[in-house]
């Protein structure tokens, strides 16, 4: 740690606390040291461990999809799989309400997803197992609909405006409880007017750590699993060999036509960040970083004044850029033209953006062994080629050429701020159903 404080002085104390591991359960990559360790995300709201004892019914794990060897087969955690493989544990994912068993020693052990099932309750009368019709949201959502559609990975919630608004925008909560709030963070933008319809995943990407209650419980049983990662619980490659938390891109035009609402204007692709410091308010936009890259003229007009870029937006950006503004404002937009051509820029008052370019010696880690990086001189985090955005742009280009895709980076502190936003909606939209 002393060598990281000495190579970047510039890093807010934030990111400067110590960081330990089980010395027992080495591993290369720390998933979730950011927003866990340092930026103090709350994941207790995620799953429950589950002790399941005595005689189980006839049939209990019948149907059920044996997941070990694929668990074992691509699980980052050697730990972990070795654990699994000492125990002589299977793993069965209940594909039906998504929970995970480990059966060992005439016991099991059940992994509750607990934000999921939370969820549903929300929008329907009874947990669904298959594929719903569109149902009303009533006072969670008023004037919207909501429909399940299932799959191996905990399912997709869609949301739709009853009155659909003519030119409105798309929005995708694709890491689900990955990303603490952004359900909330979507709600309050539906709310709030914008938006024809929504698509939420309610699975697993088989990176959220396990709590630290959780871990005590699984001591206790004598399964002391590492807690940095969950890869050895819910898969992060599905059947097919493909990322499940990729599912929503791959699957973007089937969303659509299910959705049936009028062809949205842009997709605005919501994520949650740490951010730069504990109080950071800086929300960043990435609009690509890897292949298939996008053309300059497909965000505005460029002009150069020496080393200063200004960006006067088009259309869909200007109107993407006017919506995020309502969130923070604080906004940077970030996109890679190539590999080696990087741009940088800070959202104006009157939505112009002015920047630079930016080249690879500008760019640090935010510690040592992360793939998060960030712009020291600014304090801003920087936006890598993201591989699902990447793909989201790829398969939106397939409905409508040139449709805009925004991966909008949210900070943990406009996050909690927008949840109290929400609740304040709520508060106001019930006092109105009772004629208070």
């Amino acid at each position: 740690m002393k060598k990281i404080m000495g190579q970047h002085k510039n890093i807010p104390p934030l990111f400067l606390n110590r960081f330990s591991v089980d010395s027992t359960a080495p591993f290369q990559r720390h998933l979730n040291r950011l927003e866990v360790e340092i930026g103090q995300e709350d994941y207790r709201h995620l799953k429950r461990v589950e002790l399941v004892e005595g005689t189980l019914p006839d049939g209990f794990y019948a149907g059920m999809t044996d997941i070990t060897e694929r668990i074992l087969a691509t699980t980052q955690n050697h730990y972990n799989r070795d654990l699994l493989l000492e125990k002589e544990i299977r793993v069965l994912l209940d594909v039906a309400t998504y929970r995970v068993y480990f059966r060992m020693d005439g016991r099991a052990i059940c992994f509750h997803p607990w934000w999921r099932e939370r969820v549903l309750r929300q929008f329907f009368p009874m947990i669904p197992r298959q594929q719903t019709e569109w149902h009303s949201c009533r006072n969670v959502l008023p004037g919207f609909e909501a429909r399940f559609d299932p799959d191996e990975t905990g399912g997709t919630l869609l949301l739709r405006r009853l009155s659909p608004l003519d030119s409105a925008p798309l929005f995708t909560a694709t890491h689900g409880p990955y990303d603490p709030h952004t359900l909330e963070v979507t709600l309050f933008l539906l709310r709030s007017g914008h938006g024809n319809g929504a698509l939420v995943n309610l699975g697993f990407a088989g990176r959220e750590p396990l709590t630290d209650s959780n871990l005590e419980k699984l001591k206790a049983w004598g399964v002391p699993l590492n807690p940095s990662n969950i890869d050895v619980i819910y898969p992060y490659l599905d059947q097919h060999g493909e990322p499940c938390c990729y599912k929503m891109e791959r699957n973007l035009g089937d969303y659509v036509q299910l959705l049936g609402i009028p062809f949205p204007t842009f997709i605005l692709d919501i994520h949650g960040c740490v951010g730069t410091c504990a109080d950071d308010h800086k929300v960043v936009v990435g609009l690509g970083g890897l292949p298939p890259y996008q053309q300059l003229n497909q965000f505005g007009l460029i002009e150069e004044h020496g080393a200063v870029l200004h960006l006067f937006p088009g259309d869909q950006l200007r109107a993407g850029l006017a919506l995020v503004r309502g969130v923070s404002d604080q906004v940077y937009v970030q996109y890679c033209l190539e590999a080696d051509e990087c741009y940088h820029f800070a959202l104006l008052g009157k939505l112009q953006l002015v920047g630079r370019r930016i080249a690879q010696q500008d760019v640090e880690s935010l510690l040592a062994g992360e793939e998060r990086t960030f712009l020291p001189s600014e304090g801003v985090r920087w936006l890598p080629g993201a591989g699902a955005n990447a793909l989201q742009r790829r398969m939106a280009d397939k409905l409508k050429p040139g449709l805009l895709c925004l991966h909008v980076e949210i900070p943990t502190a406009v996050r909690k701020r927008m949840v109290l936003k929400l609740r304040e909606l709520e508060i106001v939209s019930s006092l109105e159903s009772s004629g208070l």
